[in-house]
């Protein structure tokens, strides 16, 4: 329709959901790329849902319709079925293999699905299903799990790896640019491997 590639990342407050999706940003800005974006943060600050909207190469607003999103790069399994209607038919999702259960399952005794309904309910795209806290940790910081991501989902971006990674370089603190830069090539080998 608009001819752009349409990413959604989503997470919770906290996660680094807004530093990745300034890091695509920039990586538009370097390879001189049209780059809308749009985010929506409200109760971020305790835990709740965060999304970002990016759109390469659009001509149209910000916002990307349900059913249009190319990629969906989540943080947590629970917000990765919670956004999964934004995919297109042959949409793909990056997702962390993480769940993070809402204070309201809780308070109202709800019963969450399980991990493994989840996953089920997300194969019907092509699915990059990782531990990125884990390999945050391995690279030498649990905050640099959204570069892991960032690092797994760049094999069905359409920009270039190194260009991501010189967006990272610029964007991060400049104490953490060796494990982010560490962080960014682990997620891609562990992005190619599924």
């Amino acid at each position: 329709m608009s001819g752009s590639f349409d990413i959604l990342i989503v997470g919770i407050g906290g996660q680094g959901t807004i530093l990745a999706s300034n890091i695509l940003g920039e990586s538009c800005l370097i390879e001189g790329r049209q780059v809308r974006g749009a985010e929506t943060h409200g109760m971020a600050q305790r835990g709740g849902s965060v999304e970002s909207h990016i759109r390469i190469d659009g001509k149209f607003g910000p916002q990307i319709a349900p059913g249009q999103a190319d990629l969906l790069i989540s943080f947590d399994l629970l917000e990765a079925l919670r956004y999964s209607h934004y995919l297109k038919k042959d949409g793909k999702i990056v997702v962390n293999r993480r769940l993070v259960l809402p204070t309201s399952v809780y308070t109202q005794k709800l019963t969450p699905p399980t991990e493994e309904e989840i996953i089920a309910a997300l194969k019907a795209h092509e699915l990059c299903l990782l531990d990125a806290d884990r390999i945050a940790t391995d690279a030498g910081s649990p905050l640099s799990q959204n570069v892991v991501m960032l690092g797994a989902a760049a094999k069905w971006m359409p920009l270039k790896p190194e260009t991501l990674l010189e967006a990272v370089r610029r964007l991060v603190p400049k104490k953490t640019i060796e494990i982010n830069t560490k962080a960014f090539r682990m997620g891609q080998e562990a992005g190619g491997k599924i």
